[in-house]
């Protein structure tokens, strides 16, 4: 399959590209996950075409953890958010290896369908680990995307400096040409 990804934010970690499943266009909701077709997208999107299939039982999965993760981003610390990811991770863990190249993990999962949904959540921790306070909602209120702050100072606001970042500032600007 060699769909278009349609969304208007890629490229962020995966645990946040998950989350960015879920978009508003033109003012209505867009959800690249409401089919397996989506999920086949979003899996090549990812690097994770080659270890798990685009089915309905990982779709199910993967839609799981990204409801957890919603969760986990709109309340951090929350104790319920935080047992909805922790279960999703209870559905895999990681395997200590050692190859000729040298030590490596690998990881495993009882039912390979939870693999995707899996594998956000634990890039989630390692956001979680790194910087905490880069994991970011857009500041555009007509916004539903998340993004890692990869800037220099930490002060990143837009999902888009280009898109939501320039919305903002006319919005800003016909207030004051209005107030004028």
């Amino acid at each position: 399959m060699n769909a278009v990804d349609p969304r208007p934010l890629t490229d962020e970690p995966v645990s946040l590209d998950l989350l960015n499943t879920c978009w508003i266009e033109e003012g209505a909701r867009r959800d690249l996950l409401a089919g397996v077709d989506g999920l086949a997208v979003w899996l090549a999107a990812n690097g994770l075409a080659g270890r798990f299939t685009a089915d309905a039982t990982t779709l199910r999965h993967t839609l799981a953890a990204r409801d957890a993760l919603a969760a986990l981003v709109d309340r951090p610390g929350d104790p319920a958010a935080t047992a909805r990811v922790d279960a999703v991770l209870g559905h895999g863990r990681i395997r200590a290896t050692l190859t000729v190249e040298g030590p490596g993990e690998e990881p495993e999962f009882a039912d390979p369908a939870w693999g995707p949904g899996w594998t956000a959540a634990r890039d989630h921790l390692d956001l979680l680990r790194t910087a905490p306070d880069r994991i970011r909602a857009c500041a555009h209120e007509a916004c539903i995307l998340h993004f890692f702050d990869t800037s220099r100072n930490g002060t990143r606001r837009w999902c888009s400096m280009a898109v939501c970042g320039n919305r903002a500032k006319a919005s800003r600007h016909h207030a004051r040409s209005k107030e004028a």
